[in-house]
């Protein structure tokens, strides 16, 4: 039986036997359950800044945050810009001054303590590393957080390399980024690799033009609106033992 959201492309790989033996995981939103790493940094945050209205400073965060990061894979601003100021934007949308350097200083260590991963990942990686492949890590992100995040939680033994867009000096989509990694991975062969991620603008237009398939994690079922097309699309993790073991 083949899954249900497993695009025509999945059917062709199938025919042609194509294998696949280098996987380059996205982390935040694919394997690290970002949303609750980020609440619970937010909040020891907002509690160390004597903030009541902790709900309110959160709802207002997380989207002004997630669009500084989409602005960001497009180039429109810096890292720096962006860690200098969202969190002196934060408070200034509720009138207080604040020193936005600092509180970004202070959410890079809470947040750096959030191992958090979604509850099938670690028998996935345990699985995927039994049958042989080369996992690596491909993340947007800042280096001292994703390092920190990977070291508090159960799955770091399991990659090769990882690979962080602030130490790499490109974020993904940049094909520089990519090209980076190529570099980085013996013996590296693009039509033996695939990106899998959640969001389409990094993970899956940074690999198409990279020459890399790309599997889009879509668990929510979102509709695609983008000119963006990934070479599957699977909507929850065993469809992905599908795709790179020929499982039918």
């Amino acid at each position: 039986m083949i899954f249900p959201f497993l695009t025509l492309c999945t059917l062709e790989r199938k025919i042609h036997k194509l294998y696949y033996k280098y996987l380059l995981f996205d982390l935040d939103h694919t394997l690290f359950d970002f949303e609750l790493a980020e609440e619970k940094a937010l909040t020891l945050l907002l509690k160390e800044a004597n903030v009541s209205e902790i709900s309110s400073y959160i709802a207002y965060y997380k989207p002004m945050n997630k669009a500084m990061w989409e602005s960001l894979s497009k180039k429109e601003i810096t890292k720096e810009v962006l860690v200098k100021t969202r969190f002196a934007n934060l408070f200034a949308y509720f009138n207080r001054i604040e020193d936005g350097l600092f509180w970004a200083r202070r959410y890079e260590y809470y947040l750096g303590q959030q191992g958090d991963v979604y509850p099938f990942v670690p028998s996935l990686l345990e699985r995927l590393s039994k049958e042989n492949f080369q996992l690596y890590a491909v993340t947007n992100g800042i280096t001292t957080i994703q390092e920190n995040r990977l070291n508090h939680s159960p799955i770091s033994h399991y990659f090769k390399q990882v690979f962080i867009s602030d130490k790499i000096g490109h974020h993904k989509p940049d094909i520089a980024f990519f090209n980076y990694v190529e570099g980085a991975i013996e013996e590296f062969k693009a039509h033996e690799a695939l990106v899998i991620g959640d969001n389409l603008l990094a993970d899956i237009k940074g690999g198409i033009e990279a020459g890399i398939d790309t599997v889009w994690y879509n668990p929510d079922n979102k509709v695609n609106t983008l000119e963006i097309k990934p070479t599957f699309e699977i909507k929850n993790m065993k469809e992905l033992l599908s795709v790179v073991l020929n499982i039918e």
